[in-house]
């Protein structure tokens, strides 16, 4: 019975790094990122050039921390914060070690958009690169009801697997729920761009970037937890007037977060709660 609720998104990328010892390529940042560009498009016989999960190395974890409070055999959540971990200047290690440590303390719920493939994956390959340990991820619960048991969603609940009936029906984007739903969804840069802000040392934009995901992410859960009647409509309509408020106090301070709010207004016509 876990008592808060853990959504979170990662950026990253490609672990130039990783490279010589992969294909042997020494030379430039730029001349390592096309070499293990064009080992993927080698194993995949030229279908996909997307770098594999070890060679992601993370720029951004940001997450949603909220409460979770139990009525009548109803879920109601509470909202406490959104943000990044670690500084903009903190190294990989430093995030990931503060990823893993932070969650070891709260063995919260898990809530990801394919995080189970890709987001959690690479966080536990740069893990071990770094030395960084997590038994709690692997010895909490059982053997049917855990982190690592894939069908289990009150642990992780990976709305990209839940959404589908894991793989039942097709796997579709993130930005592509919101669109429906009335949610602002992806705007501004994407993770194309991750790059080229971390090149130009944009690392704040890419935090920001990140923790809107993390807002869409939260409002798409809001809309299953209702649908499936975890939640009661009320608890979903004070849920997201959490997130208003929120947005509200903290807009002065995080002009993104003013941005989300205009492009959720336009998304749904004014009507936050409605549908």
């Amino acid at each position: 019975m876990h008592s808060s609720l853990f959504v979170f998104d990662i950026e990253t990328i490609p672990d130039a790094d990783a490279v010589p010892n992969l294909t042997g390529e020494t030379g430039s940042t730029e001349e390592r990122r096309k070499a293990l560009t064009q080992y993927h498009l080698d194993v995949t016989d030229g279908k996909n050039s997307f770098p594999r999960q070890p060679f992601h190395k993370v720029v951004a974890v940001s997450f949603l921390e909220a409460e979770i409070e139990r009525i009548d055999g109803h879920e109601f959540y509470h909202l406490r914060e959104v943000r990044s971990g670690g500084k903009e200047t903190s190294e990989e290690k430093e995030i990931v070690t503060g990823f893993f440590q932070y969650l070891a303390r709260l063995k919260p719920r898990l809530v990801s958009y394919n995080g189970r493939t890709f987001d959690l994956p690479v966080l536990k390959y740069r893990a071990m690169k770094h030395g960084v340990t997590a038994p709690w991820l692997y010895q909490s619960g059982d053997k049917w009801n855990s982190y690592t048991s894939r069908y289990s969603a009150d642990w992780h609940c990976d709305l990209l697997e839940t959404l589908s009936d894991y793989g039942a029906s097709a796997r579709v984007k993130l930005n592509e729920v919101c669109s429906i739903l009335g949610l602002p969804g992806k705007f501004g840069p994407d993770g194309s761009k991750v790059t080229e802000m971390f090149d130009a040392g944009d690392v704040s934009g890419i935090r920001h970037y990140c923790e809107t995901d993390v807002l869409n992410t939260y409002l798409v859960y809001l809309h299953q937890q209702r649908h499936t009647g975890v939640m009661t409509p009320s608890g979903y309509a004070q849920a997201v007037q959490d997130v208003l408020a929120y947005i509200d106090r903290e807009k002065g301070e995080r002009p993104y977060l003013a941005d989300f709010f205009k492009a959720w207004e336009e998304s749904c016509n004014g009507q936050f709660t409605g549908g």
